[in-house]
């Protein structure tokens, strides 16, 4: 199912990613080549390309403020920074990953070579603690312990994802754990950025932590299912990648922790030794559904969902300036959209 885009992503394009582009002026030349490129803004050659990604991170953090009753540019350095944290988490994670596409071009390593895209994503790191410190009028210090809490989860999060790949007992509850920190963090870290930075109420923050964390993991699942099942031509990563890889994702390990035939078939596979034939590949995901995994991990994302919903309608109707009365709904449209995605 195809969910329509979220009124208020809007607003990151009109407010947030002119701001980035600014941002990126402050590196050297060289690098802000490869990070304009990640951010989708131009070509390996400099030449314009369009806008970015969808930016759903920027948008809860922009909501975040506003929820805690101010205008939505109070926002903007929120939204900037866990943009620019995102993206360079994409950049390292291609790296380890050794994928070639993202986004349906090369990705920023093939592109550009793995020292100028880890040097990129350093750059845009330690821009995202600049962004946060430039404003005085902000809670910088409670920003900055937000923001770098969830970055340390992301990256405990990334080594226990490459632990797992040479590891044949993963447990289901590793895997889940692995996934709230690599994914959920920095969404939790999204919903609230704004608010902690704006002084809002703990009460406040909890609740939109809470909603983020929860929707952090929903989306994870999702991620999950389209990295076996999603359409290339859609998500723009090569068909089955996350088994051409031998990933131990969620609906894997579910699979392989089964007890049944179809979940030792897929063992098998999984501790072959060389590249799996296409053959394999199609027999792999077959043998995930044949377990019941690929249910499953779709009701959890479901089960994930209403429970972030329920966070929020726990909050009431979130604070606002005038400027939008609306984000409580804008919320819940982007929850709606991250988790019934096709992209």
């Amino acid at each position: 199912m195809t969910v329509m885009l979220p009124s208020v992503l809007a607003q990151v394009d009109e407010l947030v990613q002119p701001e980035i582009r600014a941002t990126l002026e402050r590196i050297d030349e060289r690098t802000r080549l490869v990070a304009g490129y990640q951010l989708g803004y131009w070509d390996a050659a400099g030449e314009p390309a369009g806008r970015g990604g969808k930016g759903l991170r920027p948008a809860l953090a922009l909501l975040s403020a506003q929820a805690a009753g101010q205008p939505v540019r109070r926002g903007l350095p929120a939204a900037v920074a866990v943009e620019l944290v995102h993206n360079f988490s994409l950049l390292h994670d291609d790296v380890i990953d050794g994928d070639l596409e993202r986004r349906h071009r090369p990705t920023a390593w093939a592109a550009f070579g793995i020292g100028p895209a880890i040097l990129a994503g350093d750059a845009m790191l330690g821009l995202a603690d600049e962004v946060l410190a430039d404003d005085p009028t902000l809670d910088v210090r409670a920003g900055l312990s937000t923001m770098h809490t969830a970055i340390r989860r992301l990256i405990a999060g990334q080594a226990a994802d490459v632990a797992f790949e040479s590891r044949p007992d993963v447990t289901l509850d590793e895997c889940l754990a692995m996934a709230r920190d690599k994914t959920a963090a920095l969404l939790s870290c999204s919903a609230t950025l704004g608010a902690v930075l704006c002084g809002a109420p703990t009460a406040l923050v909890d609740g939109l932590a809470r909603y983020g964390e929860r929707l952090g993991l929903a989306f994870q699942l999702v991620d999950d299912l389209l990295g076996i099942w999603g359409e290339p031509a859609v998500t723009g990563k090569p068909v089955l990648s996350d088994l051409r890889a031998r990933k131990k994702s969620v609906p894997v390990v579910r699979a392989l922790t089964s007890g049944g035939p179809a979940g030792d078939q897929l063992a098998e596979l999984y501790a072959r030794t060389g590249e799996l034939s296409a053959a394999d590949l199609g027999l792999a995901a077959e043998l995930i559904e044949e377990t019941g995994a690929r249910d499953w991990t779709e009701k959890q994302a479901d089960r994930l969902l209403t429970e972030a919903l329920a966070e929020l309608d726990q909050l009431g109707e979130p604070g606002s300036t005038g400027e939008r009365s609306d984000v409580h709904a804008d919320l819940v449209a982007i929850a709606h959209f991250m988790t019934g995605r096709d992209h």
